[in-house]
């Protein structure tokens, strides 16, 4: 007796493992131009533009994270319409100008300009690249896909940090640390061009055969659900936005508050690089081990775990004591990052599962521009460590909301729940 023929596209990472390790190295490209801000941006701010106030150096952040957040939701609106390679491939095309207007920016302006193209670049390339590995990868190993999406992306930012704060040690904050984000955007854009596939059909043989019959849902039920109405869609972005509210305080914050403890540009560059380094390791742990163990208990544990280390941020005024510091951070996020959007996946359907993955980055990158805004206004009034304070108590709160509205949502553990 012969097997079935199965016609059409077939879901699974090893059957797609070529093209699943492109979007992996694609990823990696994308968080790598992200990267390559973290150390040198702020110290850029005071030293060659002469900006005081926190808030002001943290205009550029609260900029990329607006547009972001914006751009996320589309990106899976677009893709949805019009497929998920011209999505990626626009998303690169934005970046192109980033590179030379980081470089020859004669005003803060211009910061501001290139990070509004830079939200765009990462709203659309790296929610591209996430749509794509859940569609390939089909319902059975949600977790370790995105466990490896999102650590190729936050290893990407963690050695370029730390690569950038090497070249501007040696060679000046300008330009050659955005030399190295030249590089990353034109091979991104010459690899997504030339050899990634279209992934749009996967996502439709997957719904072809879905348990439920919700795929027609309008893009504003779709909103509705992923905002307040599911408990655990819902329980999931605010997650995700405080997670990244609190990124965006590390970002923006922590190179001033070590460089005012005497920190070196490279002292700074490895603490900037250790926290998003565990993050993205931890990834290849935590994804596939909520395949196994559930979604939430790695989201209220990562949660809880981040709000320690933050307190760990406060209190502590040497390199080693933020170092461990940053360790906990990187391994509360890494708990966090890979089960929030496999969680996503497994409740969205797959026909609106690529706008509800959209919907729940807008409220996730939405944190960075509430990030940059609550620390900047708090640093201002009462300086950097009552902003961390602050963030920490915010980020124990979204644990313990978590942990009593949202359900389990890993289909080998989860009792049925409706997604309308």
């Amino acid at each position: 007796m012969t097997a079935p023929v199965v016609n059409g596209p077939r879901l699974g990472l090893a059957v797609n493992a070529a093209q699943f390790t492109l979007l992996v190295v694609v990823n990696a490209l994308v968080g790598g131009v992200l990267g390559s801000e973290r150390t040198v941006l702020t110290p850029l701010a005071e030293q060659e533009f002469h900006l005081d106030g926190y808030t002001a150096a943290l205009t550029y952040i609260l900029a990329f994270g607006i547009t972001k957040a914006a751009t996320n939701f589309f990106a899976g609106t677009l893709s949805d319409r019009y497929g998920r390679k011209p999505v990626l491939l626009a998303g690169w095309l934005a970046a192109l100008p980033v590179p030379a207007m980081l470089i020859w920016a004669p005003g803060w302006g211009w910061i501001v300009a290139a990070n509004v193209l830079l939200g765009i670049n990462q709203g659309l390339s790296w929610s591209t690249t996430v749509i794509m590995k859940i569609d390939l990868a089909g319902p059975a190993r949600r977790g370790l896909a995105m466990g490896l999406n999102e650590a190729a992306g936050y290893l990407a930012v963690a050695a370029t940090a730390m690569a950038t704060g090497s070249l501007a040690a040696q060679h000046g904050l300008r330009p050659a640390p955005f030399l190295l984000t030249a590089a990353y955007v034109v091979l991104g854009l010459g690899l997504s061009l030339i050899f990634v596939r279209e992934t749009r059909e996967h996502a439709r043989r997957e719904a072809a055969t879905h348990a439920t019959a919700d795929s027609g849902l309008s893009t504003r039920q779709v909103f509705a659900l992923t905002s307040w109405r599911e408990p655990a869609l819902s329980s999931a972005s605010q997650a995700g936005m405080v997670n990244n509210l609190n990124d965006g305080l590390a970002w923006g914050l922590f190179p001033v508050l070590f460089a005012a403890a005497g920190l070196s540009l490279t002292q700074i560059g490895v603490l900037a690089a250790l926290y998003p380094a565990v993050w993205g390791l931890g990834q290849l742990v935590t994804g596939p081990a909520s395949d196994r163990y559930g979604r939430k208990p790695f989201i209220v544990t990562g949660m809880l775990a981040q709000a320690v280390a933050l307190t760990g941020f406060a209190v502590a005024d040497t390199f080693v004591m933020w170092a461990l510091s940053a360790v906990l951070l990187g391994a509360g996020t890494a708990a966090v990052y890979p089960t929030l959007l496999a969680s996503i996946s497994d409740v969205a359907h797959p026909g609106w599962r690529a706008r509800a993955v959209g919907v729940y980055r807008l409220w996730r990158d939405g944190g960075f521009a509430a990030g940059a805004l609550l620390a900047g206004i708090v640093a201002d009034l009462a300086g950097i460590r009552a902003a961390v304070w602050t963030v920490a108590a915010l980020t124990a709160a979204s644990g313990l909301f978590a942990w009593a509205r949202m359900y389990e949502t890993h289909p080998r553990d989860s009792k049925e729940h409706t997604s309308a």
